[in-house]
């Protein structure tokens, strides 16, 4: 082969990093991986807690101010605001059932039927071969690379995962209810910090425990079994 004809052929080998993403790749960077998810809950946390100890103006405000607090703090360090925004987004459609009805249980009304609903969408996932939580683990731990789907153990696990994940959300959204129909606004609030943070922490902590072992296992086999 010519130096020319070497050239003329180096464009179509060009390096991996040089392809265009794939949409889970592009999820991945649109989500901002775990950074970008607690930031949009942050002012979530901070109303729950004002409206524990205050009323809903304050409440309001603050979980606002916090919103705002991030965003600058973001562009600051040049980095983009939308977590913030969708911070002040999940407050703002709760706060705003809440406003007009006067009733201050409603602004976790959204929250539980987001529960609801993302718990019944896990289980269908899995019923149908297709483990939401799978997919997640491709956007925010894989970097948008789904090679799990090629291997029968990795698919498993994640199927037996979503059906935990989805259980979990059903029970703990399911208390939240309960309290909801029978107007413990403050027991409500209480329910919504303690069924947060822990529950899911705890479910992220088998995950990741659980794939990695899986993992490892899948691939030591062929060094076994050679």
């Amino acid at each position: 082969m010519t130096t020319g004809q070497h050239r003329a052929a180096e464009p179509d080998t060009g390096p991996e990093e040089e392809r265009l993403p794939t949409i889970a790749e592009q999820m991945a960077d649109q989500l901002g991986g775990w950074r970008g998810l607690v930031e949009s809950s942050i002012p979530v946390f901070v109303f729950v807690v004002a409206n524990i100890l205050g009323e809903l103006r304050p409440a309001v405000i603050a979980s606002v101010a916090v919103a705002l607090a991030i965003a600058v703090l973001r562009l600051v360090q040049r980095r983009p605001v939308r977590h913030a925004v969708n911070g002040l987004f999940g407050i703002a459609v709760g706060a705003a059932i809440a406003w007009r009805t006067g009733d201050e249980r409603d602004f976790y009304l959204p929250g539980i039927l987001y529960g609801i609903g993302y718990g019944l969408a896990l289980l269908l996932s899995a019923a149908i071969r297709q483990p939401l939580v799978g997919w997640i683990w491709s956007v925010l731990v894989a970097k948008g690379r789904s090679e799990w789907r090629d291997d029968p153990r990795l698919v498993k696990t994640f199927t037996g995962l979503t059906v935990l994940w989805g259980v979990v959300w059903l029970a703990k959204v399911g208390v939240q209810a309960g309290l909801y129909l029978a107007q413990q606004d403050t027991a409500l609030g209480v329910a919504r910090l303690a069924l947060g943070y822990p529950p899911y922490a705890l479910l992220l902590l088998i995950t990741v425990w659980t794939v990695r072992r899986v993992t490892r296992e899948t691939r030591s086999a062929p060094l076994a079994g050679g």
